[in-house]
């Protein structure tokens, strides 16, 4: 008689584990997916892979082997990829745009990608003929646009990433800077609500400051979101510098536009602006600040 009761308790208690399984499947396959969110590690690890190609100056084989690799991370992460040719001052100019639909884009989020051919801000003068490395000055910008492309939800208003060429370069003879944005803004018929320009936002000891020719509205925006995620140790609600870079052409056609750069890196056009300057925490602050601001839009008038 005491075994028959044990019997059937083991076999009602392995029921009662059956259907508790079952409903954890059930729940699990039907559950909705956790939002995406961005990564910072990811961000970092895609600074690393850009200097590891070496000088991704204009012409050489970094700055082809860029490209392609940016075209394959965009396109895995389900963007359609074109490439805007131009020429400036006799140069090629090779923007990459990468949009999901073909509507016009509300937002456009841009960084530059190629890196300066000598090292002229360097403490030893031996050093001025070699190229910069550009961990920070261009590979953080266009590794916060790579993950946004990885994580942004399908359902933002349309937003265009632009990869933007021949940034860094001027001062130099025979170039001059931000010859990619200036082809862009000249030769592609959009007029977007919103540009905003990350550059040099990689920085380990990061301070955004608002830069001054910045549209004030869209600063406001985005200053107001970091601030309410806890970065507003990084995004300083005072004016510092007067930038000219990317965002700049967009401003002189009257398309609202801001740069979010931290123009304080004592490396900047250095053979020292190296990975180890740069910090998955930064890039962490500014891919999730613009992540959440992107995502708002939809709710906006």
């Amino acid at each position: 008689m005491k075994k028959r009761n044990v019997l059937i308790y083991l076999t009602l208690v392995f029921a009662l584990l059956i259907l508790v399984i079952g409903w954890y499947i059930a729940s699990f396959l039907t559950r909705e997916p956790e939002p995406t969110s961005f990564s910072g590690e990811q961000a970092y690890s895609d600074v690393q892979s850009q200097v590891a190609m070496g000088p991704r100056t204009p012409g050489s084989a970094g700055h082809a082997q860029i490209r392609e690799w940016m075209r394959m991370e965009l396109e895995s992460a389900g963007w359609t990829v074109k490439i805007h040719e131009s020429s400036r001052l006799g140069h090629p100019i090779y923007n990459v745009i990468a949009k999901r639909s073909d509507e016009a884009p509300q937002i456009i989020l841009g960084a530059h990608y190629d890196t300066r051919f000598f090292a002229d801000n360097d403490p030893d003068p031996n050093k001025h003929t070699e190229p910069v490395p550009g961990a920070n000055d261009g590979a953080s910008g266009v590794a916060v646009l790579l993950e946004l492309a990885r994580s942004l939800p399908e359902d933002t208003v349309p937003v265009w990433l632009v990869f933007f060429d021949a940034e860094d370069n001027g001062r130099i003879e025979g170039w001059d800077w931000i010859m990619g944005s200036r082809a862009f803004a000249e030769e592609i018929s959009i007029a977007p609500r919103a540009v905003v320009i990350v550059d040099m936002i990689g920085d380990a000891d990061l301070d955004i400051y608002l830069e001054r020719n910045s549209n004030p509205i869209i600063r406001a925006e985005i200053w107001a979101v970091a601030e309410r995620l806890g970065y507003g140790d990084v995004f300083i609600p005072a004016e510092k510098h007067s930038m000219l870079d990317d965002h700049t052409p967009f401003l002189e056609a009257g398309i609202p536009a801001i740069d979010v750069i931290d123009f304080d890196y004592p490396y900047w056009h250095t053979t020292q602006d190296t990975v180890d300057k740069v910090s998955a925490e930064s890039l962490h602050a500014v891919g999730d600040t613009l992540w959440h601001w992107v995502v708002e839009q939809n709710t906006q008038p």
